[in-house]
């Protein structure tokens, strides 16, 4: 064996010995730390500073729920489960915890972000965080999120629409959470079938229908330079909704243009209803004549109506000469008499008898 061959693996055991030693050493100072008893607990909660759905208190109890944790023997503590039951904690997105060279214990909790508050169609309420888990009401204080009214369901278990859609609240409500202006403009959001949404805004009694949850940034977009130039000339409450679900464009109706068209369609449903065809006699009796199936299917007798006509006002005839004329003001016809007539015509008895 040569000389250098020799000293390499000198070297080499060198090397090995000192990370044994290092080994032996790291677990001799770790032995002797889970010896010594947790002094101290540090709580850091980071995520977004105005809410603070879950404080120093709330993680306090959570890790202490089992026992005191100060003066316990490091050694006896399971991190990984206290973690755990920190994690159960709607609020609490991620735990984490570790014990340093001082002996106390640091707990670094991060916060989930609320971005929208969804009510449901019976009633209920509730949270949605960033990545769209449900967060249940504070009683501490309230998140100032986008509203969302009109969710279709209270299950915990979604299905596939309704997960979509929650999917959709969470895209809208980061969309206006980024926006200052917006987060001002929109008093909330009403969900219609088909995952289609519909703005109510703060300023102004109008009603803006966005569509989908695609496109926001074009969609606020164009309804902003409609704010800018339209509103201008017009004023806030010439229009009474907007549409800017269409590319490129944005459509708007006047106020008064809707129950305008809900006026002419009560009108042309009376007007049908004033025209439908009834037999031509009925015309003649002073009693109102309602139209249905059965009176236009089956006419009133002839025979019956001329009755009621002689019984509601009689015939008055009048001389001149030698003819008789009968001037009942109930007919539309005069009709002519020879003037030695003495014996008025009468109707057949068969006909008078089946209707008397």
């Amino acid at each position: 064996m040569n000389k250098i061959a020799w000293k390499k693996r000198l070297i080499q055991a060198v090397w090995i010995l000192v990370g044994i030693g290092t080994i032996v050493l790291m677990g001799a100072a770790m032995q002797h730390k889970n010896r010594k008893k947790c002094g101290d607990i540090r709580i850091e909660i980071s995520g977004i500073e105005e809410h603070m759905f879950i404080d120093e208190k709330d993680v306090l109890d959570l890790i202490q729920s089992k026992g005191e944790v100060r003066g316990t023997v490091i050694a006896s503590l399971d991190l990984r489960a206290m973690e755990t039951s920190l994690e159960t904690n709607p609020w609490v997105r991620n735990a984490e915890m570790y014990i340093d060279n001082q002996q106390v214990l640091q707990v670094l909790i991060e916060e989930r972000q609320p971005v929208a508050r969804v009510f449901t169609i019976q009633g209920g309420s509730f949270y949605l965080d960033s990545s769209g888990m449900r967060l249940p009401l504070s009683d501490k204080l309230s998140a100032r999120v986008p509203m969302f009214t009109g969710y279709p369901s209270d299950n915990v278990k979604l299905s596939k629409p309704d997960s979509l859609l929650l999917k959709d609240i969470v895209r809208i409500g980061q969309y206006l959470l980024a926006d200052s202006f917006w987060m001002a403009q929109v008093a909330q959001m009403d969900i219609a079938p088909g995952r289609q949404f519909a703005m109510i805004p703060v300023i102004g009694d109008h009603v803006v229908t966005i569509g989908d949850a695609k496109e926001l940034d074009a969609k606020f977009n164009r309804l902003y330079t409609f704010y800018k130039q339209a509103w201008l000339q017009k004023g806030i409450h010439y229009y009474e909704r907007l549409n800017v679900q269409f590319d490129k464009q944005v459509v708007a109706v006047k106020r008064g243009t809707a129950a305008m068209k809900q006026d002419s369609v009560a009108a042309l449903a009376l007007i049908r209803q004033m025209t439908v065809p009834v037999d031509p006699l009925a015309s003649m009796v002073s009693m109102p004549v309602i139209a249905s199936k059965d009176s236009i299917s089956k006419p009133i007798p002839v025979a019956v109506m001329e009755k009621t006509v002689k019984e509601k006002a009689p015939d008055k005839t009048i001389t001149n000469n030698n003819n008789k004329i009968n001037t009942n003001p109930l007919s539309k016809k005069v009709t002519v008499k020879p003037a030695d007539q003495k014996k008025e015509a009468v109707k057949p008895k068969a006909v008078m008898k089946k209707n008397e």
